[in-house]
């Protein structure tokens, strides 16, 4: 496999820690408010990776964190009247109920930032006796970037040029040395009742602290792959290489893997501007989850999408062609076997060269429209049908791109088979009450010299 590594900027083939087993970290939501469908174009992002991980036999150790405590949840708990642990419980439940609704494999770990303070301050004391970070009067804790000298590597970063952005202008930063970043947050009165007791006094984690804390309790020191939106790259994902590189001492990831905006109107879709869709809203404009993420794959992953709800059309008619030619090849395939077409190892390799949905688009729409006219032409063999279902069903566990209420009921396939022998037999009371049957489910079965093919009622 071939990944885009933003560390060194450039395409390297993927050498994994451990051939058996792959850890994945990827940085989850902040739950102050429901995710925008900016964020899930990064999650939908990491589920290909992963399933394309998976299905190239590895097996992945995945690990997302969610922040559950920083400024933002902080000043929203607060303004509804809420307590945090409460305010942040209901935005975790609808993120954990929109993951299942885009059909996104479940992480192995959901670790809580309010879990790992124990942790974070242990890396945090670890720093201080290195020298790597500073205690301030005030009892806020900075880490002394000029102490790593690699700090910039992944953003190709020079501390000279760093000038004051409003990312950098906030209390995440030192107001002395506009670098060196926050790991410990002296409390505040307008933090109200939010505040652990550590070395330094009361107060709370920084941002970056966080990531670093979870992955390496979890996942080790060394990781394999990390992944976030290109938004993250600078400054959490650089921080977190400098803190946590100077607590192990050894390379805290191997591969850095991001995904481009998803952007509106041209411009990246950000909660401040207000110009992003929730899931929600998107589905009552009529965009259904196998269209949203059709829409996603469409692009390639290091590329900007701009959402438009015109994109609805277009995956609509690339999803009815999956699901037709799908159902019938269900009625030709009799037999299930293990083999594919060969031009599932070329869509393979597509995916494995760093995730290239779009050629492996190209080349299964490609594959799709011949193996159709081959199923119209009655020029289609058993195993052959039974070979290109199997690949069908390749490429929907990659994408998710078939809606679940189209699957054939097996007591409708089996109603359907019943139905088939009756006619062989010349029973033709038999078949036709059986075809009653099947429709009085919802689906309609057609019949042709090749067998039958079943269809759901529109």
């Amino acid at each position: 496999m071939i990944f885009y590594n933003s560390l060194s900027r450039k395409k390297e083939v993927f050498k994994p820690i451990d051939k058996k087993l792959i850890t994945l970290y990827t940085c989850g939501p902040t739950v102050y408010d429901s995710p925008h469908i900016g964020n899930y174009r990064t999650f939908l992002f990491e589920d290909l990776l992963k399933r394309t991980l998976i299905v190239s036999g590895f097996k992945v150790k995945h690990a997302m964190n969610i922040t559950d405590i920083d400024d933002k949840t902080i000043k929203a708990s607060i303004n509804e009247n809420v307590h945090l642990k409460e305010f942040t419980k209901k935005y975790i439940n609808i993120f954990f109920n929109e993951l299942d609704i885009l059909r996104i494999l479940p992480a192995d770990y959901y670790p809580r930032a309010t879990k790992y303070i124990s942790e974070m301050i242990n890396i945090i004391k670890d720093l201080i006796s290195k020298k790597h970070a500073y205690i301030t009067s005030s009892g806020d804790v900075y880490f002394s970037v000029e102490t790593f000298q690699k700090y910039g590597t992944l953003t190709k970063l020079k501390l000279d040029k760093l000038i004051q952005s409003k990312r950098v202008l906030s209390d995440e930063y030192s107001s002395d040395k506009i670098q060196d970043f926050a790991l410990w947050k002296a409390y505040k009165p307008n933090d109200e009742n939010v505040f652990w007791q550590s070395p330094w006094g009361k107060g709370r984690p920084g941002w970056h602290i966080e990531c670093s804390a979870m992955a390496m309790n979890l996942l080790g020191d060394n990781i394999d792959i990390h992944c976030g939106g290109v938004d993250n790259k600078f400054p959490h994902h650089e921080n977190e290489i400098a803190q946590s590189e100077c607590f192990s001492q050894s390379k805290f990831v191997n591969y850095w893997l991001h995904s481009d905006f998803l952007l509106v109107d041209g411009e990246k879709m950000s909660k401040s501007k207000g110009n992003y869709y929730t899931l929600n809203d998107i589905f009552k404009k009529g965009m259904s989850v196998e269209e949203f993420r059709y829409m996603i794959f469409s692009a390639h992953y290091r590329s900007k999408i701009n959402f438009s709800l015109k994109r609805i059309n277009t995956a609509k008619k690339a999803i009815s062609r999956v699901v037709n030619v799908k159902y019938k090849l269900i009625s030709v395939a009799k037999d299930k076997i293990q083999s594919f077409p060969n031009v599932k190892e070329k869509f393979h390799e597509a995916l494995k060269d760093d995730l290239d949905t779009p050629k492996a688009f190209a080349i299964f729409f490609e594959w799709l429209k011949d193996i159709n006219l081959a199923i119209d032409n009655k020029s289609i063999s058993q195993t052959v049908a039974a070979k290109s279902l199997n690949f069908v069903n390749f490429f929907d566990f990659i994408f998710q791109v078939v809606p679940n209420n189209r699957e054939i009921p097996e007591k409708i396939l089996k109603f359907a088979k019943l139905r088939e022998l009756a006619r062989k037999k010349k029973d033709w009371t038999e078949a036709d009450e059986l075809r009653k049957k099947i429709d009085h489910y919802g689906w309609i079965v057609e019949d042709s010299k090749k067998g039958f093919q079943l269809k759901k009622k529109l």
